[in-house]
C-alpha cells in the first residue's frame, strides 16, 4: 500500500489558477486533501503558489490528473508515492 501526493507549483498563479481549479475540480473524486499555500497578505499577493493534494484510486486517473495540470501555463507538477 502507498500514499500518492501530488505536488502543483504556479509561477503564474494569477493566470492559471482558472485552469489549475477546473482540473483539480474535473478529478475531484480522487482527490481525498487538499493544501494550497501561497505567500500573500491583502494587496501584496504572490504570484507562485503551491498546492498538496493527497489523491487516492488507481494510478491512471492520478496520471490524467497530472497531465491536464501540466497542459496549464506556468504549472510544474511531481507526484510522489510514499510506500506504506
Amino acid at each position: 500500500m502507498k500514499k500518492s501526493i501530488v505536488v502543483i507549483h504556479m509561477h503564474r498563479r494569477r493566470t492559471a489558477a482558472a485552469r489549475v481549479q477546473k482540473a483539480l475540480t474535473d478529478y475531484g473524486c480522487i482527490i481525498k486533501t487538499r493544501l494550497g499555500i501561497h505567500d500573500g497578505v491583502l494587496d501584496k499577493c504572490s504570484d507562485e503558489g503551491l498546492i498538496l493534494l493527497e489523491v487516492v484510486g488507481a494510478p491512471g486517473e492520478t496520471r490524467a490528473l497530472e497531465k491536464a495540470l501540466k497542459a496549464c501555463p506556468g504549472v510544474k507538477t511531481k507526484t510522489v508515492a510514499i510506500p506504506l
